[in-house]
């Protein structure tokens, strides 16, 4: 199998995550549910790894990290945590569905930042949607299905000048570019992508003093006594037996970028993006979507051949070459409105540090091969 869906999750991961996910099986315990070595071992690991996140993200204090199962738990707790009703919010147009579902069971009043006929956001409109009652922006730093790359820095210096609270989505970025805690004041990421952690790892990053609402409360291991979950970093965000097995693992993950180095791995995978793209961009029938030229594009790409459905691309290229990549609508219901492509779809490709020239070139000649047989 030749694995192009790294977008979804990365199936080619260091080593060092399953030993780690296997030694945390055989020896913790239950982490802050005692002090006897394996819950104290367990302990241990779960800090150091927040330690090994914040570092990567350039954040001071390792007590704002909070483990979640996903970036959709995450976004989740975070959106249910600070949204009201009453509250006006602004979300963008290239928006996965564990963004838009949580607001829209919020009620709040929802204005849409739309997006250019490449994709990109258009942050000169940003002032025309704020309100006095805007109160949040929810934003996506990397297109899961396009990979476009959000001008955070533009668009966060917007919010502030507005006193709007800026709400990151990382998923497809924490781990493949670089990601700060300065960048916006919440960052929602997942471990099973570009970090290279399990499934079932995530988490959320907040730099500064946030009151967020008791969302999922119950057992923490501490204050047993009161009826109310801690409303502090990262207690707020924890309650209930923590994934440790997943969460050691996913130190492992952080730990393989820093020693390969982000920059390194970034490099890779770019050059693998370019020789994809500039391998099929003048084939016809293809049609890329969004902005692959892009020097800061994500090694993530959207296509389409005439003629076939995405469904039905996928299909041979599964079938007849077993390369295997993303079709359908991935989660993104307003991103397809804008392109016309409810209907019919698009399909992704996404690269990994794991993948090779050689797997690069076998795409572009099954994307050939398939439109050849078009006629």
């Amino acid at each position: 199998m030749i694995y192009f869906d790294n977008s979804a999750t990365t199936l080619i991961k260091p080593s060092e995550v399953a030993k780690a996910v296997k030694y945390a099986i055989d020896h913790f315990g239950n982490a802050g549910r005692s002090f006897y070595g394996a819950v104290m071992l367990a302990n241990r690991e779960i800090y150091r790894t927040r330690k090994e996140i914040a570092d990567l993200a350039e954040l001071e204090d390792p007590l704002r990290v909070a483990f979640t199962s996903s970036s959709t738990e995450s976004l989740n707790l975070v959106i249910r945590g600070l949204v009201k009703k009453e509250d006006h919010v602004i979300t963008t147009v290239l928006e996965h569905n564990s963004v838009l579902r949580p607001l829209y069971l919020t009620g709040c009043d929802l204005s849409i930042l739309e997006c250019d006929d490449k994709g990109d956001l258009l942050l000169d409109t940003f002032e025309s949607l704020a309100k006095p009652s805007t109160k949040f922006c929810v934003c996506t730093h990397g297109s899961n299905v396009i990979g476009n790359v959000t001008d955070i820095g533009t668009l966060y210096a917007k919010c502030k000048r507005h006193g709007i609270t800026l709400i990151l989505d990382v998923s497809q970025t924490f781990g493949a570019i670089p990601v700060k805690a300065d960048m916006a004041d919440i960052l929602c990421f997942t471990g099973h992508k570009a970090l290279f952690g399990p499934q079932g790892t995530g988490g959320i990053i907040a730099k500064g003093p946030i009151e967020f609402a008791v969302v999922k409360t119950g057992g923490a291991g501490v204050n047993s006594f009161e009826r109310s979950q801690s409303t502090e970093m990262p207690d707020v965000f924890e309650a209930g037996t923590p994934n440790s097995h997943g969460i050691f693992g996913l130190q492992k993950g952080v730990q393989f970028i820093n020693a390969v180095g982000l920059d390194k791995i970034w490099a890779k995978e770019r050059s693998l993006a370019t020789l994809f793209y500039d391998s099929l961009k003048n084939l016809a029938r293809v049609t890329f979507y969004g902005t692959p030229a892009a020097p800061g594009h994500l090694a993530v790409f959207a296509l389409n051949v005439e003629g076939l459905d995405s469904s039905d691309l996928a299909a041979r290229l599964w079938e007849d070459h077993g390369i295997a990549t993303r079709a359908g609508s991935h989660c993104a219901p307003l991103l397809h409105q804008r392109f016309g492509t409810v209907d019919r779809g698009m399909v992704r490709f996404s690269f990994s540090y794991f993948n090779t020239r050689d797997e690069i070139r076998r795409g572009v000649e099954a994307i050939q091969s398939i439109v050849q047989s078009l006629g």
